[in-house]
C-alpha cells in the first residue's frame, strides 16, 4: 500500500510537472505538447477539471502512502511486544530453573515447587505438581 501510494503521488506530480513545463504558452484553447507530440487540445474548463482529478489522485496516493506507514508501524508495535513477553518468558524460565538447581542440592524435588516457583503451603491437601515452562 505503501508503495503504490507512493507510485500514484510520483506520477501525478510527474504529469503536472510536464504538463507545466512543455506548457508554458496561454490562449481560450490549450494544445498540450508531451515530448514533442501534441497528444491532444484542451480548454480552460478542461485543464481546471483535469487538475482536480489530478490532485485527487495525488491525495489517493497521499492517502495510501499515510496508511501503509502506519500498518507498517502498528505491526512493528505488535513485533517488538511479542519479542519482549518471550524475552519475559524465558527470564521467568530460566529463573525457575536456577531455583529448580539450587533447591535440588538441599534435597528439594521438582514436586516440591508449584508451577508459580513457590513452595505449596502445607494446610489442607498436597497435590504435587510439575514445574510447567512454556515451550516444553
Amino acid at each position: 500500500m505503501f508503495l503504490l501510494g507512493l507510485l500514484l503521488m510520483g506520477c501525478a506530480a510527474a504529469f503536472v510537472g510536464l504538463l507545466i513545463a512543455y506548457n508554458l504558452s496561454g490562449g481560450p484553447d490549450y494544445t498540450v505538447t508531451l515530448f514533442g507530440s501534441q497528444p491532444f487540445t484542451i480548454s480552460t474548463l478542461g485543464a481546471f477539471l483535469g487538475g482536480i482529478a489530478l490532485t485527487l489522485i495525488f491525495g489517493i496516493g497521499l492517502w495510501l502512502l499515510l496508511g501503509g506507514t502506519v500498518l507498517a508501524r502498528h505491526r512493528h508495535k505488535k513485533q517488538r511486544s511479542a519479542r519482549q513477553d518471550a524475552d519475559r518468558a524465558a527470564a521467568e524460565r530460566d529463573a525457575m530453573a536456577g531455583q529448580l538447581n539450587n533447591g535440588s542440592a538441599r534435597g528439594v524435588t521438582r514436586d516440591d515447587y508449584t508451577p508459580s516457583g513457590r513452595r505449596p503451603s502445607t494446610a489442607g491437601a498436597r497435590h504435587s505438581h510439575r514445574l510447567h515452562l512454556p515451550g516444553h
